[in-house]
């Protein structure tokens, strides 16, 4: 695994600082049931780094405490996590919003037979990859046999209320482009996605949210063996849109590793780029209730392009 952070301190992206927290993003563990080639996580099935109980009551403490509007849960694939379901139903409890960041594979997965009523009872929304609309895009992407398993598992969804008109189950899907260029027009796009997964299955969605992949572990490592991370991080910054800055995810969410550490976004909990806060090497979850984060500056380096280049990139989808 090629490591991306000593390439990316040279261009210079600008300062930005917090607006008001909203969103706690939870990584509960990287262990998945599948490998990813665009995955900048690294995850996969012999991953060991799991979320503790004690994390996660911390985590539910913290919610409490604030005013916090959402909760969303990834991974790895977060629902094989024994605190995944503590997580939603304590966050629920505090009627507060959840995300289930999902490879739509996992409701196949022996012990996971139940996923699909358990997400389904506690109004849970589901935020689903698909890169593709099509099988062999999908299939050489994340895997043989992923398309089918994830058709069936949207079948499955759908059946239970998700992704239809007034049922309260929000059901949005993922598409990642398939190597190291920026994604197409978002609403178009879902145009395609939404003909052709009901033309050919039927199947119903609410939205679609393209994605930019970034320069980072997996992903990262496969553009520097194959010559391509310089000119891909050329096309980012090329292609970058000043007017993205405004509302760039880091601006009010909170990323939280399985430890309990914070990130101002995911991306920089894969590059290990912690919180700066108070001077500290690093901050954890239990140091920060009742704290206000608000004007605190954003770490960034190069791949914050990756989020404002073009239409932009967020965990919502474009930005423009």
């Amino acid at each position: 695994m090629h490591a991306t952070l000593h390439l990316m301190k040279s261009r210079q992206f600008p300062p930005i600082r917090r607006k008001a927290l909203e969103i706690l993003q939870v990584s509960v563990g990287y262990r998945c049931n599948q490998t990813c080639l665009h995955c900048h996580v690294n995850a996969g099935p012999t991953r060991v780094e799991m979320m503790s109980d004690e994390t996660a009551r911390a985590i539910i403490d913290f919610i409490r405490q604030s005013n916090l509007k959402t909760l969303d849960i990834t991974g790895g694939a977060p629902e094989l996590h024994p605190t995944f379901r503590y997580l939603v139903e304590e966050a629920r409890k505090l009627n507060v919003h959840v995300i289930d960041r999902c490879n739509l594979t996992i409701l196949e997965e022996p012990g996971q037979e139940d996923l699909a009523d358990f997400l389904a009872e506690h109004r849970v929304e589901v935020i689903a990859s698909l890169p593709c609309y099509t099988e062999a895009f999908v299939d050489q992407q994340r895997g043989k046999g992923v398309y089918d398993k994830s058709i069936r598992a949207l079948k499955t969804l759908n059946a239970l209320g998700y992704g239809k008109p007034d049922s309260g189950l929000p059901l949005n899907l993922v598409y990642n482009p398939q190597g190291p260029s920026l994604p197409p027009p978002q609403e178009k796009l879902e145009a395609d996605y939404r003909r052709e997964l009901f033309d050919h299955f039927s199947i119903v969605f609410n939205r679609l949210y393209t994605i930019a992949n970034m320069p980072i572990q997996r992903f990262g490592s496969t553009l520097i063996s194959k010559g391509q991370f310089e000119t891909y991080m050329d096309l980012l910054v090329s292609a970058y849109q000043p007017a993205n800055l405004e509302s760039v995810m880091c601006r009010n969410l909170l990323s939280i590793d399985w430890q309990g550490y914070l990130y101002d976004c995911d991306f920089n909990q894969m590059l290990g780029l912690p919180l700066h806060y108070a001077n500290r090497p690093r901050t954890h979850l239990t140091e920060l209730i009742g704290k206000d984060l608000n004007n605190n500056p954003i770490v960034v380096r190069d791949h914050c392009y990756g989020c404002t280049a073009g239409q932009g990139s967020s965990c919502g989808g474009a930005l423009v």
